[in-house]
């Protein structure tokens, strides 16, 4: 693929990538995302995400040769860019001087036809992106069968969210619901559902049934789950705590969470 090279911060396709990091509107209309690294430039390529267009600076190039002349062959366009257009494009405080833009890659599952999906998390009004990409990451690495999200959490092509995946958001399968409350629904029967509070009146995780196919929604940083969602959860969950903290961090709470999915199944089979 011939490389092409940008010399100026005015190029339409600098203004592209750089409005593409700050616009979730432009993103949605675009199609795109933009990948910064090495590592998550890599990563795209393995999980076939579409590469549409790759830059990439000569500094990256003598580092990451093997990397960007395997992102070079399937990528539609190339341009090599110089250091100081690398940072207006960068989203990072030490760029490694590769970016690509991709298409969206769907990756969604369908409800309606879930047979085989034995975990799922729902996330309602997950706001951090931070979070949201570590609870990617976490829920990929304990084989959590899908993440289901509200439409107002925060987007999951957000550049923090896409990092902090370290590239599970290209694999684990994904559904944007409007409302949590209506998907809760469509699964009744299929899934045991719980409420993730921090009350404790709710159920010791600990000892939850997670034998069977079951979904837990975990809710917004500060304000938890809305009161409707959580009636409409069969079972409440807490995770115990000593001392004086009375909540996680919402990664953090997800993490336990989705590991006690996991040990409370291998524990029925075992």
């Amino acid at each position: 693929m011939m490389c092409r090279y940008i010399l100026s911060s005015d190029n339409i396709t600098i203004k592209k990538v750089s409005r593409l990091l700050i616009s979730k509107k432009y993103r949605e209309k675009e199609k795109r995302f933009v990948l910064e690294g090495a590592r998550l430039c890599g990563d795209a390529v393995d999980s076939d995400v579409l590469i549409d267009k790759f830059l990439y600076t000569e500094k990256a190039q003598c580092k990451y040769r093997k990397i960007i002349d395997k992102i070079k062959a399937v990528a539609k366009e190339s341009y090599l860019i110089s250091e100081k257009i690398l940072g207006y494009i960068s989203d990072t405080q030490t760029p490694q001087g590769l970016v690509c833009v991709c298409i969206h890659k769907e990756n969604l599952f369908d409800l309606d036809k879930i047979k085989d999906l034995k975990n799922l998390i729902a996330l309602e009004n997950m706001q951090d992106p931070t979070n949201l990409g570590t609870i990617f990451r976490t829920a990929e690495a304990l084989g959590i069968g899908g993440v289901i999200l509200s439409d107002d959490c925060c987007d999951v092509f957000n550049p923090k969210v896409l990092r902090g995946s370290m590239g599970a958001i290209f694999r684990i399968p994904i559904y944007i619901a409007k409302d949590i409350k209506d998907v809760l629904t469509l699964l009744e029967g299929k899934f045991k559902t719980y409420a993730a509070v921090p009350d404790k009146a709710a159920g010791d995780i600990k000892k939850a049934d997670f034998s069977s196919p079951c979904l837990v929604v975990i809710g917004n940083e500060g304000n938890g789950i809305k009161e409707a969602t959580i009636k409409a959860c069969k079972e409440k969950v807490m995770i115990p705590m000593l001392g004086r903290a009375e909540s996680l961090n919402a990664s953090v709470a997800a993490s336990i969470i989705m590991w006690e999915m996991v040990r409370g199944g291998l524990c029925e089979r075992s």
